[in-house]
């Protein structure tokens, strides 16, 4: 397997880009966390950043394995109906995709299905769903080189296009369970503060996802990242992990939505630690675990509105945070020029 080399950011260029901004016909700090986001992604662009009017959403989806021993409230058929569903532009990210003006593409990545083509789905497919982590590996090194392979691809081939940044998002029923999986190796933390309700768990059903889990974890030692994502799946978040690294190598920010987008986040970091830089983390999840993953990472989000849907929807709700953020650089005339009666 090879994957592309990541430049981290020039750390100093920041100093020149702050007093930039200290500079405009404001006080200073007055835009607070804003001020710190136009400052990355004018170092993401090593210049004055584009105003992201191109952004693509893309969602993966994939399904696991480990859904056969009741990981989540609902059937792994879920999956394919709700890509169905993303492709009819009726899903709650395709509403808000229309809001921000961000276009919307599904990659499968590993849905245990033959799905029929369509103009906004992306065939990737590495296999029909993960296999159960819970009794074997989910997937085999060679999968998990392929699906970080395409993933990279996927997210270098949508710069060429002329996207200005991307943002992730994912739809797998029982991804949950390899997110808290891959945080518990990866972040690390204790197996039971990575485990939430996904997508609704009742108390019953949690402690039954908690057990699974478990037997999962038991079965491997690994905490190398690629052994990771080859342990505990799932296809979508190992290809959204090479997507990182892909967009990252284009210099291209990363909008990474909640828990399972950030799970991928952080094996892409854990692989190349250069690819932090390029990550724009969005908001924070209501799924447990999620905050706990975000110190593990040393960041802090942008939005906190108990979101807990996936498909990137947090990444979408962020993408009028980033078009501000640039402008601030471009558009915003200095307190010189205001003084001096130069506008």
């Amino acid at each position: 397997m090879t994957l592309p080399i990541v430049t981290a950011v020039d750390q100093a260029h920041a100093a020149p880009l702050r007093a930039l901004i200290d500079g405009k016909a404001k006080p200073l700090g007055a835009l607070g966390r804003l001020e710190d986001l136009a400052i990355q992604l004018g170092l993401i662009a090593d210049g004055p950043p584009p105003t992201f009017e191109r952004a693509l959403l893309l969602v993966f989806a994939g399904d696991h394995g480990m859904t056969a021993d009741g990981v989540s409230s609902y059937p792994a058929s879920v999956t394919q109906a709700m890509v169905a569903t993303f492709l009819a532009e009726k899903a709650s990210a395709n509403a808000l995709a229309k809001a921000v003006r961000a276009e919307l593409r599904v990659v499968d990545a590993g849905v245990d299905a033959d799905l029929p083509a369509h103009p906004k789905l992306l065939d990737e497919k590495v296999r029909r769903g993960s296999r159960n982590a819970a009794v074997e590996p989910a997937l085999t090194p060679e999968e998990v080189a392929e699906a970080l392979e395409r993933g990279v691809r996927i997210a270098r081939e949508a710069a060429a296009e002329g996207f200005e940044l991307l943002a992730l998002g994912e739809m797998g029923i029982g991804n949950t369970a390899s997110a808290a999986l891959i945080m518990h190796r990866l972040a690390p933390a204790p197996l039971v503060e990575c485990v939430g309700r996904g997508a609704g768990q009742d108390d019953e059903g949690l402690a039954r996802k908690l057990a699974v889990l478990e037997r999962a974890a038991a079965r491997s030692a690994a905490t190398d990242p690629l052994a990771v994502l080859a342990e505990f799946g799932g296809l979508e978040i190992a290809m959204m992990a090479g997507a990182v690294i892909g967009a990252a190598s284009a210099r291209i920010p990363v909008l990474v939505d909640g828990f399972i987008v950030s799970a991928a986040a952080l094996a892409a970091i854990r692989i190349d630690p250069a690819v932090k830089d390029y990550c724009v983390f969005c908001h924070r999840s209501a799924e447990r675990g999620h905050q706990r993953m975000l110190q593990s990472l040393e960041v802090e989000p942008f939005l906190d509105l108990g979101l807990r849907l996936g498909e990137g929807t947090g990444a979408l709700l962020a993408l009028p945070i980033m078009r501000a953020a640039s402008r601030l650089l471009s558009d915003v005339a200095s307190l010189d020029d205001v003084l001096n009666g130069r506008l």
